[in-house]
């Protein structure tokens, strides 16, 4: 059930059955040369729209804007810092608390460190603070099967690479402009670097040229059984 097109009145028919909010979050960042800047609002909002036709939830518009640390400095990105990140996701689920709502699904198609952990700070925050809720945030790649890392070829396969070009194939293939080439970020950790395009330029991390629809299917579909998991033991859990 998608909460933006409901009226008050399908609004107040949905709580009756169910009180799960699931909040995908996405980003606008550099995903190489061959992806496009919405990557990860595109298969997380695809995920959770499927996951809805599985098992009775609301699911909220995206967090469009996450936090872009290593791919800051490339073209397209447009991030939000951690404190907005975290404001933001503290006032959704306040108000959508306030609404009747008890469980959240705050889940990230964006897997950026800094990003994923301005929203565990905030579940903290919230879960001290509001009286039987139960809140998950994560980004879906936690809940990514074994089964899953059995199809790509790529070893360390990450950002805009074989696993993310096969999704967005999937998905959406006439997002896909080409394969952009295999690369890895070479930062000199633990130096924190101004200008991280010197050391990662292309914003790929992995090798696209190895992704295929058949692969974005599969791993599509494993992720979606994974969330519906996720929201089962949500929906059981008490504090």
């Amino acid at each position: 059930m998608k909460l933006t097109d409901m009226t008050m009145e399908g609004f107040l028919k949905a709580l009756s059955k169910t009180k799960t909010l699931v909040v995908p979050y996405g980003t606008v960042e550099a995903h190489g040369t061959h992806l496009p800047l919405s990557t990860d609002t595109l298969i997380m909002e695809e995920i959770v729209k499927k996951v809805a036709e599985e098992i009775p939830v609301i699911v909220a518009p995206p967090v469009h804007y996450g936090v872009c640390t290593s791919t800051g400095e490339h073209p397209g990105s447009i991030g939000i810092s951690c404190d907005t990140l975290r404001a933001i996701t503290v006032d959704l689920v306040q108000d959508a608390y306030d609404r009747g709502l008890r469980n959240f699904i705050l889940i990230s198609g964006h897997g950026g460190g800094a990003h994923v952990a301005a929203m565990k700070e905030a579940g903290e925050e919230l879960t001290k603070e509001l009286p039987d809720v139960v809140i998950t945030a994560l980004t879906v790649y936690e809940l990514i099967p074994k089964e899953a890392y059995e199809l790509v070829e790529t070893k360390n396969d990450s950002h805009a690479g074989e696993v993310e070009t096969s999704l967005v194939l999937f998905l959406a293939e006439e997002l896909v402009n080409g394969r952009a080439p295999e690369e890895y970020p070479n930062m000199p950790r633990p130096i924190i670097v101004k200008d991280k395009q010197k050391f990662w330029p292309g914003a790929v991390w992995g090798n696209p040229e190895k992704a295929t629809k058949e692969k974005g299917e599969k791993v599509f579909n494993m992720l979606v059984a994974e969330v519906v998991k996720l929201v089962k033991k949500v929906e059981e859990f008490k504090q």
